[in-house]
């Protein structure tokens, strides 16, 4: 499981199995499997339902694919994201935004509402 930016592709790197897009717009057709979790940046998911069964699939797909979890910067939407997908793997959702900064990015989760869906998981 690996979160980052669109915007910031390391070179040489290793092409995802599996892929979550959360951008505002559908992305370009990558070459790999993925699912777009439409998601307005700075915003939460338009359909926070629907995030969840997209998140949890990527979870349970991360046991035995090489998954990416990124939106455009790779910080609050993807931080929000991976706080959630911690929260599945038991971490509280009290502490999973801390959680998540202190092993991804330390401004990851950016947005107050971001802060609070996470924490509405526990």
């Amino acid at each position: 499981m690996r979160g980052r930016g669109l915007r910031h592709i390391p070179p040489g790197d290793l092409n995802p199995e599996f892929a979550v897009y959360l951008l505002g717009r559908a992305p370009d057709e990558p070459g790999w499997s993925y699912r777009w979790i439409p998601w307005p940046d700075l915003r939460l998911p338009r359909s926070k339902p629907e995030a969840l069964t997209v998140l949890r699939e990527a979870y349970e797909r991360a046991a035995t694919e090489r998954v990416e979890i990124a939106c455009g910067g790779g910080v609050g939407r993807t931080g929000t994201a991976l706080a959630v997908m911690a929260t599945f793997a038991g971490v509280p959702a009290e502490d999973a935004v801390q959680w998540v900064r202190r092993r991804y990015h330390p401004r990851a989760v950016e947005m107050p509402w971001q802060r609070r869906w996470v924490r509405s998981l526990g």
